[in-house]
């Protein structure tokens, strides 16, 4: 290859044209020029920057021909060739120095495209120039430029391929969500025949399935919806899992028109499993793409709320992403040249929880029926892992069973009662009376039904919820005795489990009557059912552990375990949440197969009415302690223990 030399312009000093002349023949041995003060590095960076910013005007352009191109014909080619990223054009760096051979030079250059997902297409491309008469340099302009199979009229074009999303798992490493048996219900509109009573006939169907179809199958705008397709067309009208769809087969499968199609979709082995806490799998939804469009395309699968939501990074794993040369066709359309870049998707991560599916089925089971908004958490006693989380259709997706902020009622005198104890205030032996009333600073305390017990031991006091006996005893826990205490069962701590959580707020500093009302659980106290099911945990295990949820990735700042309860005080407690069971408030779970149950009833006022409460009813069978809560759920033992009795017996 034939070295060129500098040009010497009119004017140039002989000493500085020396000096590139002794420069450029340093250079001779590996063919590279040296540029000078010609202008060339110029029309490099200036074609480069206008790359970028798609204004050329200060660049001359030259075909391979050394015919002459304008400028906006070259910046509109580029616009084209680019494509599906046109939008964000690439980063473009000269790499080493610009090569000259006579009136010719070349300029290798590091082209990187930021593609959508994250991935980036690197590769080099020369930048070839001419010396022109007047000795300006100028680009010769072709495809080639981009991409070294680009010809004129070709585009690159943006392929997406989504990664696998993998599942969130249970406490013995098995998907939660998996591809689950479902039938689709369709009509074809001209097998119909009387779509008045076929609608009939289905919504009859429909709603004989047990437990019921949520949301019901609304087919007001079925009629018309028929009217509307195409005569042969499968008119879809629910999608049923396999094992609901079964029950009502016989009523529907010969109806005029039906039509059935079966297939599986990624399902939780019942529709109400666990759903506030996991939250759902959705295709992108406009927000979505509004919000991130460079993580999501349309078709996308999206986890909103609950783990999906939180952990959706990881589980979608990163999409795979193909840049083609397409180059149309004489029809109109367009096909594949070639695949110029390829990065295949990296499927998603698992989430491994510790939930069990038995005892989630049984939490889920025993709210099914209950309308109000409700919640069953359960806790293993031994290592601390939530075993299910459970709300009622009521509570509309919301995890009440972690994030409730409500007072506990007397299910917290299991909090007054340790730390009575701890105080040395009483023993369970110890005579505390219960009048019908007591009054403190003006404000008067009752039992629940105006009952009255006299003077009795303080387990009795306890086993059948005296109001009046734990008001009278407020006063030796102080002002902040009952926050202590509370603390040391888990309330008010800072936990790390892997979703949102209530820890509780408990009354401290307040006068005689924020006392007496707190330590039966009313006043400015609130908590969860979970800080409740962690704290009753704490009271069967003898010492708080934080309860533990996302088991991988694990949580990064879980809190510590909690000092030994005192064995004494712990051991009267115990005593004396046998004795709601066995002759107390909760005396419906008594004959409950198993382990002997523990528990406290709790009805909670939550505003100035007394005929407004809550229903709680917390304790432990086994190696398994739980929590019930009812919104508005009136007494207790009408409410709470027969869900709690539903639950435990599930699990018998």
């Amino acid at each position: 290859m034939p070295l060129s030399y500098p040009y010497r312009r009119p004017g140039t000093p002989p000493r500085r044209w020396l000096a590139a002349l002794a420069a450029c023949a340093l250079a001779a041995a590996t063919l590279v020029g040296c540029s000078g003060d010609d202008g060339l590095d110029d029309s490099v960076d200036a074609f480069l920057a206008g790359w970028r910013s798609g204004k050329l005007d200060e660049v001359g352009f030259v075909e391979a021909t050394g015919a002459r191109v304008p400028a906006a014909t070259v910046a509109e080619e580029i616009k084209k060739l680019s494509g599906d990223l046109a939008a964000t054009p690439p980063t473009l760096d000269r790499v080493g120095d610009v090569e000259i051979t006579k009136n010719l030079a070349t300029a290798r250059v590091d082209i990187r495209w930021a593609l959508p997902g994250g991935a980036t297409w690197a590769y080099q491309r020369p930048v070839r120039l001419r010396q022109n008469s007047g000795d300006q340099w100028q680009v010769i302009w072709e495809p080639q430029v981009l991409h070294e199979q680009l010809a004129r009229g070709d585009r690159l074009a943006l392929r997406r391929t989504a990664a696998p999303r993998a599942g969130v798992l249970d406490g013995a490493g098995q998907p939660i969500v998996t591809p689950r048996p479902v039938v689709r219900i369709g009509v074809q509109p001209s097998e119909a025949g009387d779509v008045k009573a076929l609608v009939a006939r289905l919504d009859a169907a429909f709603k004989a399935v047990r437990p019921p179809i949520s949301p019901p199958v609304d087919l007001t705008d079925l009629p018309q919806r028929l009217s509307a397709a195409d005569p042969d067309a499968f008119v879809e009208v629910v999608t049923l899992r396999d094992e609901a769809y079964r029950q009502i087969r016989s009523r529907i499968y010969d109806l005029p028109g039906t039509t059935f199609r079966a297939e599986k979709l990624d399902l939780a082995p019942t529709r109400e499993f666990a759903r506030a806490l996991l939250g759902t799998v959705d295709q992108a939804q406009a927000d979505d793409l509004a919000a991130h469009p460079d993580l999501y395309a349309k078709g996308d699968l999206v986890g909103h709320g609950g783990l999906q939501g939180r952990y959706d990074e990881r589980l979608r794993g990163a999409p795979g992403t193909t840049v083609e040369i397409r180059r149309p066709t004489p029809e109109g359309g367009s096909t594949v040249v070639t695949e110029a870049f390829r990065q295949e998707p990296t499927a998603g991560q698992p989430v491994r929880t510790s939930l069990d599916v038995a005892t989630q089925n049984a939490a889920d089971a025993a709210l099914r029926a209950e309308k109000r908004r409700s919640a069953v958490v359960a806790l293993r006693i031994s290592d601390g892992a939530v075993l299910a989380a459970a709300n009622g259709p009521g509570a509309a997706g919301e995890n009440l069973a972690f994030t409730a902020q409500v007072p506990p009622g007397s299910t917290f005198k299991t909090v007054s009662a340790l730390g009575l104890l701890d105080r040395g205030a009483v023993t369970p032996q110890t005579v505390v009376d219960c009048p019908k009333t007591r009054v403190v600073d003006g404000r008067s305390f009752k039992n629940s039904d105006d009952f009255v017990l006299g003077r009795v031991p303080f387990r009795t006091d306890f086993a059948k919820s005296c109001n009046t006996a734990f008001v009278a005893l407020a006063p030796q826990l102080g002002p902040d005795g009952l926050a202590a205490t509370g603390r040391t069962l888990g309330l008010e701590g800072r936990w790390d489990l892997g979703a949102d959580v209530f820890t509780g707020k408990v009354s401290t500093g307040g006068g005689p009557t924020e006392q007496a009302a707190a330590a039966i659980g009313q006043g400015t106290t609130v908590v969860s059912p979970l800080a409740m099911a962690g704290a009753t945990a704490a009271v069967a295990r003898g010492r708080w552990e934080q309860p533990k949820l996302v088991l991988d990735p694990a949580p990064a700042a879980p809190a510590g375990s909690g000092p030994p309860l005192k064995a004494e005080s712990v051991a009267g407690l115990k005593t004396m949440m046998r004795e709601v069971v066995t002759a107390g408030s909760g005396r419906t779970l008594a004959d409950v197969p198993g382990d002997p149950v523990y528990g406290k009833t709790g009805t909670a006022e939550y505003d100035n009415d007394p005929t407004h409460t809550h229903a709680w009813f917390v304790g432990w069978r086994g190696d398994v302690a739980f929590a019930v809560f009812v919104e508005q759920g009136g007494s207790s033992t009408a409410s709470a223990v027969p869900i709690a009795e539903r639950f435990l017996r599930a699990l018998s």
